[in-house]
């Protein structure tokens, strides 16, 4: 008995050091590739410029998406004629973002207005924990209406994906100023 409390004694005196050693600061690293855009053009109603870090889908003339797999996103992008019905249609593509207010801390917008190709529009940020990051719309009145808007295949922790994030507004922001319609 003696033996065992003595080995006992002996090990915690020795185990217990006064040397406090803090854990160092961690930080996660997301590197993406310096954006280079190519001109897409396969789509009848509108071309624009996608950086080429992400894969172009098309399911069809009026649904495409850019994948992004190595940030395990998707922007979604959806076509509509304009058939008197542009008021539906900017109705619709106002009511999307805030379907994730109840996750979102704010919803900013920024205006486009690119008179030269007449393309305008908004582009919304949904600030928190939303399922989509940014939404958007494009049109040039009359005839064509764009609808995008970007998923991430993760949980939304708005914390953890923000370098992800501000990745894709450049992209965004970049097919915004190019598009062009047909």
């Amino acid at each position: 008995m003696k033996n065992w409390l003595y080995r006992t004694s002996l090990i915690l005196f020795l185990s217990c050091t006064s040397d406090i050693q803090p854990k160092p600061w961690g930080y996660l690293r997301l590197d993406y590739p310096e954006a280079k855009y190519e001109n897409f053009e396969k789509l009848s109603s509108f071309s624009f410029e996608y950086n080429n870090f992400a894969a172009v889908s098309i399911a069809n003339q009026s649904n495409s998406q850019l994948v992004y797999p190595e940030m395990k996103a998707t922007l979604y992008l959806n076509y509509n004629e304009v058939n008197n019905n542009l008021d539906s249609l900017l109705n619709d593509a106002y009511k999307l973002p805030y379907k994730h207010i109840s996750k979102a801390e704010s919803i900013p917008e920024k205006v486009f207005v690119n008179p030269v190709n007449r393309v305008y529009g908004t582009l919304f940020s949904v600030v928190g924990n939303a399922a989509s990051q940014y939404q958007f719309f494009l049109t040039d009145s009359l005839n064509h209406f764009l609808v995008g808007s970007v998923y991430f295949y993760a949980k939304p922790n708005y914390d953890s994906i923000l370098p992800a994030v501000k990745y894709l507004e450049k992209d965004i922001i970049h097919l915004m100023e190019s598009l062009e319609w047909k």
